[in-house]
This record gives structure tokens, C-alpha cells and sequence, in this order.
């Protein structure tokens, strides 16, 4: 993907829904919920300050993150689907 989000912005690829409960129950496509949760595929260079300096993102490409629930634009790039996400939308960073 030759896209490079701005500022503090961030593509992330959400990760699919499970569609079988741990018991084995099949869930249909239209009650499942989108997890809030993905990997980041590129980020921005950070947030401009009003005095200039650029703070750095504290996410990177390849991190396993968390997300708020309506948050971000999707969007569909090469026929993938993508979020773009502002920093301050990430929860956290799961580490494995």
C-alpha cells in the first residue's frame, strides 16, 4: 500500500469477527460485531504543536492495538478494508 496517513492519523486492517462461540455455536453475519480491535499498517509522522515541534506516535506499523467504538473512517483501499484512525482514538497497545 503506497498510502501515508497525516499527522496523527493511522491505517489500521480490523481484524475479523469470530463467527463461532467457544462453545461451538455459529453466529450469522448480521449478529456479530466488528472487534474493536486491529493491526497497524502505516502510520503518520505525529501531531504538529501550535509552537511547530512534531510529537512522535506513540504507535508503529505491525502494533496490535485496541480501538474506541465508532471511531475512524472506513475505507477501501486495493479492495481491502481499512480504518483510519486518529492516535487518540487507540486504547491500547496489546502486547503478546
Amino acid at each position: 500500500m503506497n498510502i501515508k496517513p497525516l499527522q496523527n492519523r493511522l491505517i489500521v486492517k480490523q481484524h475479523e469477527a469470530n463467527n463461532v462461540t467457544e462453545s461451538g455455536i455459529i453466529i450469522p453475519e448480521g449478529g456479530q460485531d466488528k472487534p474493536l480491535e486491529g493491526t497497524v499498517i502505516s502510520v503518520g509522522e505525529g501531531l504538529t504543536l501550535p509552537n511547530g515541534v512534531v510529537t512522535e506516535m506513540d504507535v508503529k506499523e505491525g502494533d496490535h492495538v485496541l480501538f474506541e467504538k465508532y471511531k475512524g473512517t472506513s475505507t477501501n483501499i486495493e479492495g481491502e478494508d481499512y480504518l483510519i484512525l486518529r492516535e487518540s482514538d487507540i486504547i491500547g497497545v496489546v502486547e503478546e
